[in-house]
């Protein structure tokens, strides 16, 4: 599969390992101020700001080239136009064309391990639903460069549980990222907590889903 790189940071060179190692080639690496050509891809890999990830994906489009985004702290509905259709598959957004394209896949993460918190978290609210006497919260920490607050993951989790739930959002150091949902009662506490590593997770789970293209 040929891949365009849109974003060439940290992130977008992790990704660029991990294609290659799973024998995708890179047609395109860009990054600010670079020229906007994907040469020819089969899909691009978005993760830049929210302040141009729309535009990127507008771009990308414009060459008829569907995009994977990881980018957080925008709303991808925004996208949608005439015939065009959203579809919401659990913490993932997909947007397809009028002649039934997948043209994108955005999430608040993709991160297998992630998506598997989020299951429990569903799983967990539902359980506390007929259980008042607990309050729930989200604690989340990420490296001081992450520009979103709170994050999108914290956003899923706080939907999920459907209620209006209190978000902590600390930003210190190089904490690739770290999820935590406590429901609180005067008797006992109960906390779920995902910790991510390093940035691989989020990088093979975005090549993974471009794999689908």
């Amino acid at each position: 599969m040929k891949i365009a790189l849109i974003g060439y940071g940290k992130m977008g060179h992790m990704i660029e390992s991990i294609a290659l190692e799973r024998g995708h080639e890179i047609v395109a690496r860009i990054d600010v101020g670079d020229a906007f050509e994907l040469n020819g891809a089969d899909v691009a890999i978005e993760f830049t700001t929210p302040a141009t990830a729309k535009e990127n994906i507008l771009r990308a489009w414009a060459q008829n080239v569907p995009v994977v985004c990881g980018t957080t702290g925008w709303k991808p509905e925004e996208l949608v136009k005439g015939y065009w259709l959203l579809v919401i598959e659990g913490s993932r957004v997909i947007i397809k064309n009028e002649n039934g394209k997948t043209m994108l896949i955005w999430s608040s993460n993709f991160s297998v391990g992630v998506n598997i918190f989020f299951e429990l978290n569903k799983e967990l609210a539902a359980r506390m639903a007929s259980q008042p006497q607990y309050t729930p919260s989200i604690t989340e920490t990420h490296h001081i460069h992450k520009l979103d607050k709170p994050s999108g993951t914290a956003k899923t989790l706080a939907e999920q549980i459907g209620t209006d739930v209190a978000i902590e959002s600390i930003r210190e150091g190089e904490v690739p990222g770290t999820h935590t949902v406590t429901w609180d009662s005067e008797e006992d506490t109960i906390v779920i907590t995902h910790i991510a590593k390093g940035r691989r997770g989020f990088a093979l789970g975005a090549v993974v889903t471009a794999e689908q293209f």
